[in-house]
C-alpha cells in the first residue's frame, strides 16, 4: 500500500471539512453540521481501524505505523466525544456554528498528521495546522474573557514555535538533515563525547523541548494554561485539555525515540524530562489548591498531570529506546486521561450551563439537584486523583512501574507524594457537591447527546479501570511497532 491509500483517514477528514464549510452556507438547522461532522470522524476512525495491521506505508516525511494509527484513533474519539457533548454550548456561538465544527475537524487533521510525521519541517507544518484552529476556537464567544484568552494563547504560541523553529534550524545545521531517522545515523557516527562536545546540537534539543513543552503544558512554558482555561468555551477547553497534550506527548516520542534515542544522549534528555516533571507536578498542584473556578482549578491540574506523563519520557531516555514501558506507559496514561477529562469536563458543560457559573461553590448539593452528573463527575474526579477502580489508577501504576524499572525511583516517590496533594483539591469539589446545602432544588437538565458522550467517557474510565490489559496490550503493541 502507498503512502497516499494509507493516510486515508486525513483525506476522509479533509474532505469533511470542506462538506461541512459548504453546508453550512446553504443549511439553515445547524445541528446538521454537528451530524456530518461526527459521520466524517466515524468514517476516518473505521478507515484507521481498517490500516491498523499495514505498516508499510511510509516515506520521508510521513509514516504509518501502529503508533501513529493508536494516536489517530484517540485524536478521532476526542473530537467524536468533543462534538457530541457540544449539543447544548453552540447555542451561544451565535453565527459561529459552521466555523466550530470546522476548526475542530481542522486541528484534529493536524493532531493526526503530528503522530504520523517523519521530519522536522512536516512536524512544524502538522503542528501549526493543530494549533491555528484552536487560537480561534479560544475566542470564538467573543466576550472580553475568551477574546483576552485567545490573545494570550496566541502571542505565548507564536513565541513558543519560533523557539521550536529555531531548535529545528540547529538540529538541522549541525546534521543536514531533517529526517529523524538520517538525524539518528548521523548521531550515532559520533562519539558520545563528540556529541556532548556540540553546543549547537545541545542548544537545539533544548529549544526543542522548550517548543514541544508549551504543547504539553510543562512548567516553566505553562504560563498561558489557566486564562485559557477559564476564557475559553468549556467544549474547547475540555478539547485542548486533552487532544492538544496528547498530540504534544505523540510527537515528542517519535522525535525523541526516533532520532535523540541513542543511550549517549537518552541520560541527557531523559534527566531534562525528570527535572520538568517534578516542576510540573509541584507547580500544578501546589497552584490549584486556592482555586475557585473549577476551569482553572482544572488548568492547573492540567499541568500536573503533564508531570505525571513527563515521568514516562524519563523513563523513555534512561531505560533506552529498545525498553518501551516509557512509551507504552505515556499511551497508556493518554488514553485513560483523555477519557477522564472529557468526562469531568462534559459534566461541567451541562452543570455550568444550567448555573451559568463555573465557580465551585455554585456545585453546592448537585448530588441531589443532578444525581447522575454529579456521580460522574466524582468518579472523574477520583480517576484523577489516581484512586481504584478509576483508569487513572492503572495508569500512574503503569508509568510508574516503568520508572522503577528504570531507577528513577526518587521520582516516582515525588509523583506518589503529588497525587496526595491532588486528593485535596480534587475531591473538596466532591465534598461541596454531596454535602453543601443546595442553593436551589431545580433540576439540571441535559441533551441525549451529551449523555451519550458522558456516559461513553465514564464507561471507558470504569472499563479500563477494571480490566486495563486491553489497553495496556494496545498500547504495548503500538510501541513496538513504531518504525524509525
Amino acid at each position: 500500500m502507498d503512502l497516499i491509500a494509507a493516510i486515508t483517514p486525513e483525506w476522509v477528514i479533509a474532505a469533511f471539512v470542506v462538506a461541512v464549510i459548504l453546508l453550512d452556507l446553504f443549511v439553515q438547522e445547524k445541528r446538521l453540521l454537528a451530524v456530518v461532522s461526527l459521520f466524517g470522524l466515524a468514517i476516518a476512525g473505521v478507515y484507521a481501524v481498517v490500516f491498523y495491521n499495514v505498516m508499510e506505508g511510509f516515506n520521508q516525511m510521513l509514516v504509518v505505523d501502529g503508533y501513529a494509527l493508536f494516536f489517530k484513533l484517540l485524536f478521532l474519539g476526542i473530537a467524536f466525544l468533543v462534538i457530541l457533548a457540544s449539543n447544548d454550548y453552540v447555542k451561544k456561538l451565535g453565527d459561529a456554528v459552521g466555523e466550530y465544527y470546522v476548526l475542530i475537524l481542522l486541528s484534529t487533521l493536524g493532531m493526526m498528521l503530528m503522530a504520523s510525521t517523519n521530519e522536522l519541517i512536516s512536524i512544524y507544518l502538522a503542528l501549526e495546522l493543530t494549533s491555528i484552529p484552536m487560537y480561534i476556537l479560544v475566542g470564538l464567544l467573543k466576550d472580553d474573557k475568551s477574546t483576552e484568552s485567545s490573545l494570550k494563547y496566541l502571542l505565548l504560541g507564536a513565541v513558543a514555535s519560533a523557539v521550536l523553529l529555531y531548535g529545528m534550524a540547529m538540529v538541522y545545521g549541525f546534521t543536514g538533515h531533517t529526517q529523524l531517522s538520517e538525524i539518528a545515523n548521523v548521531l550515532r557516527a559520533m562519539t558520545p563525547d563528540g556529541i556532548m562536545a556540540n553546543p549547537a546540537l545541545l542548544l537545539g534539543i533544548v529549544m526543542l523541548i522548550a517548543g514541544f513543552g508549551f504543547k504539553i503544558a510543562a512548567v516553566p512554558f505553562q504560563l498561558w494554561v489557566p486564562d485559557v482555561y477559564e476564557g475559553a468555551p468549556t467544549t474547547i477547553t475540555a478539547f485542548l485539555s486533552v487532544g492538544s497534550k496528547a498530540a504534544g506527548f505523540a510527537v515528542i516520542m517519535r522525535v525523541f525515540y526516533s532520532a535523540f534515542g541513542m543511550p549517549s544522549l537518552g541520560g541527557e534528555w531523559g534527566m531534562i524530562f525528570a527535572v520538568l516533571a517534578v516542576l510540573s507536578m509541584i507547580v500544578g498542584n501546589v497552584a490549584a489548591i486556592p482555586q475557585i473556578n473549577i476551569k482553572r482549578m482544572l488548568g492547573y491540574s492540567s499541568i500536573a498531570q503533564a508531570g505525571y506523563l513527563m515521568v514516562g519520557l524519563a523513563t523513555m531516555g534512561f531505560a533506552g529506546v529498545a525498553n518501551v514501558n516509557g512509551q507504552s506507559g505515556v499511551m497508556f496514561f493518554l488514553a485513560s486521561y483523555a477519557l477522564t477529562n472529557l468526562g469531568a469536563f462534559i459534566a461541567i458543560i451541562a452543570i455550568t450551563n444550567a448555573l451559568n457559573s463555573d465557580n465551585i461553590s455554585d456545585f453546592a448539593g448537585m448530588g441531589k439537584r443532578a444525581p447522575v452528573l454529579a456521580l460522574a463527575l466524582t468518579l472523574c474526579l477520583i480517576s484523577l486523583v489516581g484512586m481504584p477502580p478509576a483508569a487513572g489508577f492503572m495508569a500512574k501504576f503503569y508509568i510508574f512501574r516503568g520508572a522503577v524499572q528504570a531507577d528513577l525511583l526518587w521520582l516516582v516517590i515525588i509523583a506518589v507524594i503529588n497525587s496526595v496533594i491532588s486528593a485535596y483539591y480534587y475531591l473538596r469539589v466532591v465534598k461541596v457537591m454531596w454535602f453543601n446545602p443546595a442553593a436551589s432544588e431545580e433540576k439540571v437538565p441535559s441533551s441525549v447527546a451529551l449523555k451519550v458522550s458522558l456516559a461513553i467517557a465514564c464507561l471507558g474510565v470504569l472499563a479500563f479501570g477494571i480490566v486495563p490489559s486491553i489497553l495496556i496490550q494496545a498500547a504495548q503493541r503500538a510501541a513496538d511497532l513504531i518504525v524509525f
